[in-house]
């Protein structure tokens, strides 16, 4: 078969479309390497073949730009005095790895595989891994064309793996399927021990697997009576052969005409019974005595509830014969389809009486795909081991954490096209998938309270319509001033127009998206959206377009830093306290991520500290904790102070260092954690070590506590401009345990307010923000520039 010239992917999908997003029932022509992404670079491949649908997955290295500041040689120059920036900016090419995931019709196999071949440069591997019954079936065509070994691996370890792997690192990975809520998507939070549960694959029959570890797992049950099932009586019944068509006919049927319920049974007894009247009491059981024909639906739809009925108290019983409440549902009888996971979850919840929740997965179609891949990663790692490391080695992934490109992924949606378009918003299958290695692992904190109930976010947009219509609008509306500091930010390039224009193409479409699928990302959050932006960003190579601003600011900062300490310490004690509390507060107002305050800024390049402490809302604040705040300071000081910060200049100099010293003095340590990489004019850690380093030029305090390792800078392991306490540097989190961290304050409206607001820890807990957007003041119940000063202690 010849390649179309281009394929079809369904409007969602985030890989450079065109279209504005308005209509949810038209499909876009993409042109082939914009599917196959970063081909050229592609290392291994992976490829799952089932009945209808291929999955291919590969890993590639992926070269883009980053910003890297470098410190200058201040030696012998008065700071105060110096009008030099405080370091240098350099743009450099950074290379890292990338998982992809794309999904198409078997119709286009023979093409795909011609396209991969004609665009493979740099691959380093002879062998492709292949799952799925078409693994054999198409094996020869693949080696034909490729030229690469097919290694086949067990269909039921492929798929185990890649279910660990996405509950492991995509967050929203799993769902609830509500049908009378609005969404009807439901995400649920991921527990921080994934293990043990059940996982039920529904192909042709069905297997249940218990999955106790990462590698220990055993088939405890199953059934003949699954997929295969419904589709070949599917087919006897309707004369339908295909799959989807099924499905289609049994969303339009009505089982009640074909199946007989208890009503029919009992009449009004049933009442007397404590049973429902709706309830099925025999499967197609009118059929054998009504005189009449009944339709394609009917009938569909009863075998549909037949054997989703059979499968969910099957699949109920083998949960609390293992004493396990965590059931995963996939495989190709479920494939994103409403009409499926509404009769799944009801008969889960009628079966268990609640106590067993029926969960599906954003990306249980790449589930296999994934696994097969993560199999020959390993073999990679083990032929290393065996040769010296002679061979080419891919990383193991479990080694590393990742996350996924919002860029470069598809959202849910359907594959159903007679589906209306609010019924096609509400279905879910992917196209595309993108993940990206971090360059640590992620951990929880361990003073979070609670892990597995802990939510980052404070307001969930997927159920907040007003909010989410506030918010989306707020973004759209940001967007023009973004894409011109993008351009500001590389003078020097002569495309960065160009691209710029195209980050807003995909943002804005994005935004579409969004609007008529809040949860094609999983829960909709201020959070995703901010972190979207940023993904699309960097996808057109503007890794920090706020890196000059910052530069500027921190230059600023720094030469009012002697001035400013002073006359904190000619303040008394308790005076000094709440000059310190205000400066982090106004330190705070500095966010270029807020309207209100980008505007100021904008129009007066003189406005600063003092002006910020003008703005700032008089006590009472809108939550005012501080006089329990200065209570406890009487007492004896804390062990140690974690203390996540937020913007860079005025804020992390002027704001935070003249806190952290006052802790330093009081005797306690303090773990300043920045962001790893860049998000708005948030500090990062290599920019918090260079400012550090000055601010400790000027002061003795700072540089004796660095110096004796009282004072220790780290990265979170983040690049956004909220913070997911679930999602921390390794390295952070062993420190924190090491030094017995006793107090967190976490510092700004994305850190404290859009995500952690409620968050309970096991120590004290100090969340400060100023609230620079007006409609957010108001709901809080205060006004533009209210304070949130939130200091909290565990109960005993």
């Amino acid at each position: 078969m010849s390649w179309p010239g281009t394929f079809k992917m369904a409007e969602c999908g985030a890989s450079g479309s065109g279209s504005s997003g308005d209509s949810l029932d038209k499909s876009i022509t993409l042109p082939p390497d914009e599917i196959f992404r970063n081909l050229e670079n592609a290392k291994r491949f992976a490829i799952d073949i089932g009945g209808s649908l291929t999955k291919l997955a590969y890993y590639s290295t992926v070269q883009h730009k980053v910003a890297k500041v470098r410190s200058f040689d201040h030696s012998g120059k008065d700071t105060e005095c110096d009008h030099e920036p405080p370091y240098e900016i350099s743009v450099q090419e950074e290379i890292t790895a990338r998982l992809h995931f794309i999904k198409f019709e078997n119709t286009y196999i023979e093409a795909c595989l011609d396209f991969i071949k004609d665009h493979l440069v740099n691959t380093e591997t002879k062998v492709i891994q292949a799952t799925g019954g078409g693994a054999y079936k198409f094996k020869d065509l693949i080696e034909e064309k490729l030229q690469l070994k097919v290694d086949k691996e067990d269909v039921m370890t492929c798929l185990i793996k890649g279910c660990n792997f996405v509950l492991k690192n995509i967050p929203h990975e799993a769902f609830v399927y509500q049908k009378d809520a609005d969404p009807e998507f439901r995400f649920q939070t991921n527990h921080p021990h994934i293990f043990p549960y059940l996982l039920v694959n529904i192909g042709s029959g069905v297997s249940i697997v218990k999955v106790e570890t990462e590698d220990r797992f055993e088939w405890v049950g199953g059934s003949s009576i699954g997929g295969g099932t419904f589709w070949g009586l599917g087919a006897l019944l309707t004369k339908t052969k295909k799959f989807d068509e099924l499905l289609q006919l049994a969303s339009r049927g009505q089982h009640s005409n074909v199946d007989m319920l208890v009503r029919d049974v009992y009449g009004g007894a049933h009442q007397t019974l404590g049973l429902s009247g709706n309830l099925i009491a025999s499967s197609f059981g009118k059929s054998a005595t009504a005189d009449q024909e009944f339709s394609k639906e009917d009938m569909a739809k009863s075998l549909l509830h037949m054997i989703s009925n059979d499968i969910g108290q099957l699949a109920c019983l083998h949960a609390r014969l293992h004493s396990l409440d965590r059931v995963y549902f996939g495989g190709f009888f479920i494939r994103g389809h409403p009409v499926t996971m509404r009769t799944i979850t009801y008969s889960i919840n009628f079966f268990s009486k609640g106590e067993v929740q029926a969960l599906f997965l954003r990306h249980e179609g790449y589930l296999g795909a994934i696994g097969a891949f993560l199999k020959g990663a390993e073999q990679d790692s083990e032929i290393k081991v065996n040769t010296g490391g002679l061979a080419f080695c891919f990383p193991d992934p479990n080694q590393y954490s990742w996350g996924e490109n919002y860029a470069g992924s598809s959202g849910l949606m359907s594959t159903s096209p007679e589906l209306g378009p609010a019924q096609r918003a509400r279905s879910g299958t992917f196209d595309l998938l993108e993940m990206d290695r971090l360059e640590r692992p992620l951990v929880n904190l361990p003073l979070l309270l609670d892990p597995p109930s802990y939510v980052p976010d404070t307001v969930d947009l997927t159920d907040d319509a007003l909010a989410r219509k506030y918010w989306l609008t707020c973004f759209e509306e940001a967007l023009d001033g973004v894409v011109k500091r993008a351009v500001a930010s590389q003078p020097d390039s002569a495309d960065a127009a160009e691209r710029a224009e195209k980050f807003r193409q995909k943002y804005w479409n994005k935004l579409q998206t969004l609007r008529q699928q809040p949860f094609a990302y999983g829960t909709l959050t201020v959070r995703s959206l901010l972190d979207t932006r940023e993904h699309c960003l960097n996808e057109f190579n503007f890794p920090d377009p706020y890196s000059k601003v910052k530069q500027r600011e921190n230059g600023v900062a720094l030469r009012c830093f002697p001035r400013v300490v002073r006359s904190l310490d000619a303040l008394g004690w308790e005076e000094r306290q709440l000059a310190l509390v205000k400066g982090l507060l106004a330190g705070n107002v500095f966010d270029w991520g807020a309207k209100a305050v980008s505007d100021v800024l904008e129009s007066d390049p003189h406005f600063g500290f003092e002006e910020a402490k003008r703005k700032l809302q008089e006590r009472p604040w809108l939550v005012d904790s501080y006089s329990k705040w200065l209570q406890r300071l009487k007492g004896p000081p804390h062990k140690c102070a974690l203390i996540f910060a937020d913007n860079s200049g005025i804020d992390i100099i002027l704001g935070v260092f003249p806190f952290v010293r006052e802790l330093l003095l009081r005797g306690t340590e303090v773990i300043l954690a920045c962001n790893s990489g860049p998000a708005l004019n948030d500090v990062t850690h290599s920019e918090s070590l260079i400012v550090a380093e000055r601010i400790a030029g000027m002061d003795p305090v700072v540089h004796s506590a660095l110096q004796e390792e009282r004072l220790l800078l780290v990265q979170t392991g983040s690049s956004s401009p909220c913070l997911d306490l679930s999602r921390l540097d390794k390295g952070l989190a062993a420190l924190v345990r090491e030094r017995g961290a006793d107090l967190v304050v976490i510092e700004g409206m994305g850190r404290a307010v859009h995500t952690n607001y409620h968050a309970a820890l096991r120590c004290e807990s100090l969340k400060l923000a100023v609230v620079k957007n007006a409609w957010l003041a108001e709901r809080l119940g205060g006004r533009l520039f209210s304070v949130i000063f939130k200091y909290e202690v565990p109960a005993e």
